[in-house]
C-alpha cells in the first residue's frame, strides 16, 4: 500500500475509535508525537494512547487533503465541532514508523468539555 492509502486506512480505524486496529498500523518501535503533548514511542504505547483518547472524548477526523511524498503522507483534518489539524506520517515497509500531528489543544479540550491544566 502507499502512504496514502495507508493514511486512508488510519482515517477509517480513527472514526471507528478501534486502538487495535490503529495500532496494527504502527511499526513496533514507532513514534506518535501529537506536539500538544509528549512523544508517545512503541506501538503498544500508542495503542493505549489511542484508548485512552477515544475514552475521553468522541472524536471524529474528516479528511479535507491527504497528499503524498516519497515515504510520507500529510493529512489535512477537520471535525464536526470546527477543530481542525494536520498530520505528518512517515511510512516505510508499510507501517506508519513516526507520526507527528498539530492541532490545538486547548480549543479541543473545550469543545469536548474536558478540563484545562492549570
Amino acid at each position: 500500500m502507499t502512504p496514502k492509502e495507508i493514511v486512508k486506512k488510519w482515517v477509517e480505524a480513527f472514526n471507528e475509535g478501534d486502538a487495535e486496529k490503529l495500532a496494527l498500523l504502527y511499526a513496533n518501535i514507532a513514534i506518535n508525537h501529537q506536539v500538544a503533548n509528549e512523544p508517545v514511542v512503541g506501538k503498544a504505547a500508542i495503542q493505549t494512547m489511542f484508548e485512552q483518547e477515544f475514552a475521553n472524548a468522541d472524536m471524529v477526523g474528516i479528511v479535507e487533503n491527504i497528499f503524498e511524498d516519497g515515504k510520507w503522507a500529510i493529512l489535512e483534518w477537520k471535525d464536526p465541532l470546527g477543530l481542525r489539524g494536520c498530520g505528518f506520517f512517515n511510512i516505510e515497509n508499510g507501517l506508519i514508523q513516526f507520526q507527528r500531528g498539530y492541532w490545538d489543544k486547548f480549543s479541543f479540550l473545550k469543545a469536548h468539555n474536558l478540563s484545562v491544566p492549570k
